[in-house]
């Protein structure tokens, strides 16, 4: 009766584990995971991306307590050629916002369908000048415009920083 009981009990035991191992498969799988995203702007257009790298390792700090998920420091990314990016308007001044730096939302061109799309962004300080009236700016050709105008001032960093869309105009992932 000793092996009977032995050979049931191996099977029973046997059938628990393949169950469990089958709980654990289907909790930790519909193959989809959470990353933030933050809100922008391109060609006038809410939009949302991900920041997964960026080439200056304060910046990635900043962005990961900001974000409260994991920015990469990669300095590699400093060394990507300047037609390979794109740019991302970053406000130091101006419209209280959601922004890196306490001001309104960056602003991207180039954004996915256009011509120049590349999630490898060069970012470009705007700052508005005092004598003008700062205002919630939604694409690159107003912030262009603005700088034509004397409104405010550009200055490209060397920080490139992966941004690809989450959510755009004609579409998401």
């Amino acid at each position: 009766m000793k092996p009977k009981f032995l050979i049931i009990s191996v099977v029973v035991l046997t059938l628990v584990m393949a169950l469990a191992g089958c709980a654990n498969q289907q909790n930790s799988g519909s193959g989809f995971a959470s990353i933030p995203a933050g809100k922008a702007f391109a060609e006038g257009q809410e939009i949302y991306f991900s920041h997964t790298e960026v080439s200056d390792a304060q910046l990635a700090e900043k962005l990961t307590q900001m974000m409260k998920s994991p920015v990469l420091y990669v300095p590699s990314l400093s060394s990507v050629p300047e037609e390979a990016t794109s740019a991302v308007y970053v406000f130091e001044n101006g419209v209280k916002g959601k922004g890196p730096l306490g001001f309104q939302s960056d602003v991207f061109d180039n954004p996915p369908g256009t011509t120049g799309y590349t999630p490898l962004r060069r970012i470009i300080l705007v700052k508005w000048l005092e004598s003008a009236t700062p205002a919630e700016i939604r694409s690159a050709v107003d912030i262009m415009t603005a700088e034509t105008n004397g409104e405010l001032t550009l200055q490209k960093t060397d920080i490139v920083v992966n941004m690809p869309f989450m959510v755009w105009a004609d579409g998401k992932r």
